[in-house]
């Protein structure tokens, strides 16, 4: 069995604790939950190869009651309980791989290049909705870092058009998308239940990122419980916390992409 490589093991982790929100809307022993449930245990398995204990500690996790028969009702209580220590199984195996796994399978960051020069690596696009306080608050920690936060609407117009001027200041080393939720959501099949998502315009930009500067130059700061766009596998996403536990982990990615930043001055 091969292992996976780093990134690949985190986004297989990370992708499993996306769905705990969604599953906390459905009922105990549902078709959905127990696929997650399997197809969880399978992936602990692939990524922690020989390391039965890994899988032990997703697996003993409770999410039933241990009592004499109860209605019906009173099973959804231990099953929504069950989910946050579960979660809390899966965010620390993705901080030890995170901190303890070799790059060793990652290839070498090609150069960030353009058709009339180098892209500049000190500046950071910032893709924002209209969470205001959230773009304040990384366009300082940027500035902190000694890198130079690009925000589109601050940027002189010249009498061009919004994409002209968009993809004029797209020539950056990195970019930010913050998806806040700033708009509602839901399928066609399922029209009263309402999911808080990104602008879409964000989502536009995003991709764009994606597709001109490389996943690896792409980091997506998520505030709140709002929906991750599915197609974007691979692309990290770090939740916006109070903690402010998401600098640190910023700073790591700014490191692998090449940018010269100092971790001293995160806070």
């Amino acid at each position: 069995m091969v292992k996976l490589n780093k990134a690949k093991a985190i986004d297989r982790l990370q992708r499993a604790l996306e769905k705990i929100p969604e599953l906390k809307q459905q009922e105990h022993m549902s078709k959905s939950f127990n696929k997650w449930r399997r197809d969880t245990r399978v992936t602990i398995e692939k990524v922690f190869i020989n390391q039965p204990q890994r899988v032990e500690e997703f697996t003993k996790v409770n999410f039933w009651l241990r009592v004499a028969p109860v209605p019906e009702s009173e099973y959804q209580v231990p099953y929504i309980e069950g989910l946050e220590p579960a979660a809390a199984v899966l965010e620390s195996m993705i901080e030890e791989i995170e901190e303890y796994w070799e790059d060793e399978h990652q290839e070498p960051q090609p150069p960030l290049v353009r058709e009339n020069g180098p892209l500049d690596t000190k500046e950071v696009f910032i893709v924002h909705g209209r969470d205001d306080e959230a773009k304040e608050t990384v366009a300082r920690f940027l500035d902190r870092l000694g890198l130079s936060p690009v925000i589109l609407h601050e940027q002189p117009n010249q009498g061009r058009t919004i994409i002209e001027k968009f993809e004029q200041h797209a020539h950056v080393g990195f970019a930010l998308a913050l998806l806040t939720p700033d708009d509602l959501g839901a399928l066609q099949e399922n029209k009263n239940i309402l999911k808080p998502r990104a602008r879409q315009n964000v989502i536009f930009e995003f991709g764009y990122f994606i597709g001109r500067l490389g996943r690896e130059r792409v980091c997506a700061l998520t505030k709140g419980d709002i929906e991750i766009p599915s197609d974007y596998e691979g692309v990290i996403y770090i939740p916006l916390d109070d903690s402010e536990g998401w600098k640190m982990k910023l700073v790591k990615e700014f490191k692998n992409a090449g940018l010269d930043v100092d971790a001293n001055r995160a806070f």
